[in-house]
C-alpha cells in the first residue's frame, strides 16, 4: 500500500499592486469621475472582483502614487503662473490618499516628484492637428494641456514589494493593474519564484511583448461602451457604500476577459 502523503495544494493568496497614475486615470475612463471617498471605495471593491474570479483570499493592496505637487508652474497658454497646491486636483489628490490609508488591507507606498521636471504639455492630438495646420494656436484652449510631472522611486518599491513578495512565501499570485512595462524584470523574478503573476491593463493598450513575461490577462470591467452597465460606474452607484459587507459575496458580472 503507498503510504506517500498526497500533497495539498495551498490556499490561493492574492497580492494586488496597483499604478496610482495608470488606475486613476482609466478607472475615470472606464466608471466615471467621483469624489475622493467614492473613488477609494470603487479600488477596493474592484480588486474585490479579482480575488473573487481567482478564488483567492486578498493579502494586501499595494497601491503606488506620489503625493500631488505643491510647485507654482508656468501655463504656455494663459501666460500665467498656476499654484497647483491651490487647485482642487491637488486637493482631490490629498483626500484621496487619506481616504485610502483608512481602508483594511492597503498599503500607500509613496514615491516623490521631479520638481524640477514638470510643467504643462500640450496633448498628443491637439499637437498633431496643429502641425498638421487644421487648426491654429488661437484655437487652443486650457483644457488642451495636460501637467507633465516625473515621479520617482515609484517604479523602486514596486519591484522591491515584489522582490519581498516572491521571497517571503506569503503569496502564490500577484495580480498587476497597470500599463507599462517598467515592472517586467520584477515579474520575471516572480515567475522564477512560482508565483502566477497576472496583469490587469483595464483594456488600456499594451505591448506585445509583455505578453511573454506574465501569466495571462485579466480585466474586471467591460470594454467601452458596455463600462456604462457597470455597477461601479457612477451613474449606477446606489446608496450603499460600495465597501459594504455584503460586496464580500460574489458577483454575477458579465465580465470580458482575455486568456494571457
Amino acid at each position: 500500500m503507498d503510504s506517500t502523503p498526497v500533497p495539498v495544494r495551498a490556499e490561493p493568496v492574492t497580492a494586488i499592486l496597483v499604478d496610482g497614475g495608470f488606475y486613476r486615470r482609466r478607472a475615470a475612463r472606464l466608471f466615471g469621475h467621483k469624489d475622493p471617498e467614492q473613488r477609494a471605495d470603487e479600488l477596493l471593491e474592484y480588486c474585490r472582483r479579482h480575488t473573487r474570479k481567482a478564488k483567492s483570499r486578498l493579502y494586501r493592496i499595494f497601491y503606488y502614487d506620489c503625493p500631488p505637487s505643491e510647485k507654482v508652474v508656468f501655463h504656455p497658454l494663459t501666460r500665467t503662473s498656476v499654484n497647483l497646491a491651490k487647485t482642487p486636483d491637488h486637493d482631490w489628490m490629498v483626500e484621496f490618499h487619506k481616504a485610502l490609508v483608512k481602508r483594511r488591507k492597503v498599503a500607500l507606498r509613496r514615491g516623490e516628484l521631479l520638481e524640477t521636471q514638470s510643467g504643462y504639455q500640450l496633448r498628443a492630438e491637439k499637437l498633431k492637428k496643429l502641425l498638421a495646420g487644421s487648426i491654429a494656436v488661437e484655437d487652443l484652449e486650457e483644457q488642451d494641456f495636460t501637467l507633465d510631472i516625473t515621479q520617482k522611486g515609484v517604479d523602486m518599491r514596486l519591484g522591491l514589494d515584489i522582490a519581498t513578495l516572491a521571497a517571503n512565501g506569503h503569496v502564490n499570485q500577484i495580480i498587476m493593474i497597470a500599463g507599462d512595462s517598467d515592472f517586467v524584470p520584477a515579474a520575471k523574478h516572480a515567475r522564477r519564484a512560482g508565483i502566477d503573476f497576472v496583469l490587469d491593463p483595464m483594456w488600456a493598450r499594451i505591448s506585445e511583448s509583455l505578453h511573454e513575461h506574465i501569466d495571462g490577462l485579466w480585466e474586471c470591467v467591460s470594454r467601452e461602451p458596455r463600462n456604462l452597465e457597470d455597477p461601479l460606474h457612477v451613474n449606477n452607484l446606489s446608496d450603499r457604500r460600495l465597501g459594504s459587507p455584503s460586496d464580500d459575496d460574489a458577483l454575477d458580472l458579465d465580465v470580458e476577459t482575455e486568456a494571457g
